[in-house]
């Protein structure tokens, strides 16, 4: 899948979306899988190329894993089982592999080395390896080990007490898989919660680790069990379709099995506060994350101000967000979004840009934009930015544009969504 052509909306859009897997959910399950003890099924994982990666690298280091249609059959053997990789361990263009992967090879008792596509190379890694560093790795790269490629050499680590300097649930990830190898205890606080679904899943697998507040310590006294998991539909995949049937006028869709966990369902409430006829329709909790069926319906939209707590809790959705944005009565203002700068592209101006040549009125600030509606769309030549959120938002406004648009490279969307084009055609017929 390269270059798409997309016509605008000719009619409402109607009928169901059945969300796919989780993507931050999906990583984690097969981690966890892979360092503990017995067979762990992940069922409904997400089958993308991120994830992908993911299960590549721990058969790469001896780990037996099975794909079998919706489900994941992982043979772990414990932490100790692990292999030297022969080949440097290549995450294409995964952000959340190679953030959370360092702090489990920072501590394993052999040499990896890790490398990535154009775009993973610029993305910054001293997040986690300045605090990896102060935990005893040893860690070398480009520019000091801040960009890839990265070379480890696992090392005996030590428990650290960390305030997280920045809101990143991947940051607090990496440090909480080198603490399940650590001597000592870990300690990691954070001002403001982002999404915890590291943490509810090492609780599962049988990890030593609590959570008071915004504060999570963990430690190695614990071997981790094979756990089942039920991976519930990805809120962030869900997003795109909310935003549709939110501006396509006369829209209807119901999307089933959608995560709502607290810590990501910022998305919800900003919908709900710009005025669109969004509904839970059911709820339940499966493993210790809840999933429930959303139905929406084109409304009138309002512009809001989203900043503060909020942000870690939408930080993915922004994009989409923005684009509601376009459709809404008033001014939109994104603030302490500054964690956008880098992502898979610097995403705060890849919206501005995009958006900005389909005709919307918004310009970017330091730290988010400030967005003018409510404007007409146009279409064009769209670049996605190697960067599958960016593409799918573009995806999303094509729907009402007044003409056609050109996506320049749809593939960026197997990131994390393999079958969007057949779901969004499927709502659209």
């Amino acid at each position: 899948m390269k270059r798409q052509t997309l016509k605008p909306a000719n009619r409402k859009l109607t009928g169901t979306i059945h969300v796919p897997g989780d993507k931050s959910i999906s990583h984690r399950a097969v981690i966890l899988g892979a360092i503990s003890e017995g067979r762990t099924e992940v069922k409904h994982f997400l089958n993308s190329e991120d994830i992908m990666r993911t299960v590549k690298a721990f058969q790469e280091m001896g780990v037996a894993i099975k794909n079998s249609r919706d489900v994941l059959v992982i043979e772990g053997k414990g932490i100790e089982a692990l292999e030297e990789p022969l080949h440097p361990l290549y995450f294409g263009n995964s952000g959340t592999t190679t953030r959370l992967m360092l702090g489990l090879l920072a501590g394993l008792p052999f040499f990896t080395s890790i490398h990535g596509d154009d775009s993973l190379t610029k993305r910054p890694m001293n997040r986690v390896v300045d605090p990896l560093k102060k935990m005893g790795a040893k860690i070398d790269g480009r520019d000091y080990g801040n960009l890839l490629p990265i070379s480890i050499r696992g090392s005996v680590l030590k428990g650290i007490d960390y305030k997280l300097p920045v809101k990143s649930a991947q940051v607090k990830s990496c440090l909480l898989l080198a603490g399940l190898l650590a001597e000592g205890t870990t300690k990691i606080t954070e001002d403001t919660l982002t999404r915890n679904h590291s943490e509810k899943m090492l609780k599962a697998f049988g990890a030593d680790i609590h959570t008071e507040n915004n504060t999570t310590t963990i430690t190695n006294k614990n071997k981790l069990t094979a756990s089942p998991v039920f991976v519930p539909g990805d809120i962030s995949s869900a997003a795109f379709f909310l935003a549709a049937a939110a501006i396509v006028p006369g829209s209807r869709l119901v999307l089933k099995n959608t995560g709502l966990n607290k810590t990501r369902t910022g998305i919800l409430d900003v919908l709900d506060e710009m005025g669109t006829g969004l509904e839970i329709l059911s709820e339940e909790e499966t493993g210790g994350e809840w999933t429930g069926d959303l139905q929406i319906t084109h409304t009138e939209l309002q512009g809001i101000t989203i900043e503060g707590e909020m942000i870690p809790r939408l930080i993915d959705e922004i994009p989409i967000i923005a684009l509601i944005a376009t459709q809404a009565e008033g001014t939109t203002i994104i603030r302490d979004a500054e964690e956008l700068r880098v992502k898979e592209t610097d995403r705060i101006q890849a919206v501005v840009d995009v958006l900005t040549s389909m005709g919307a009125n918004l310009e970017a600030t330091a730290d988010g934009m400030v967005i003018h509606g409510k404007t007409p769309l146009k279409g064009g030549i769209i670049p996605p930015y190697n960067d599958h959120r960016i593409a799918m938002m573009a995806a999303i406004a094509s729907l009402i544009a007044k003409d056609e648009t050109v996506l320049e490279d749809a593939s960026p969307i197997n990131t994390s969504y393999p079958d969007f084009f057949r779901d969004l055609n499927s709502v659209m017929n």
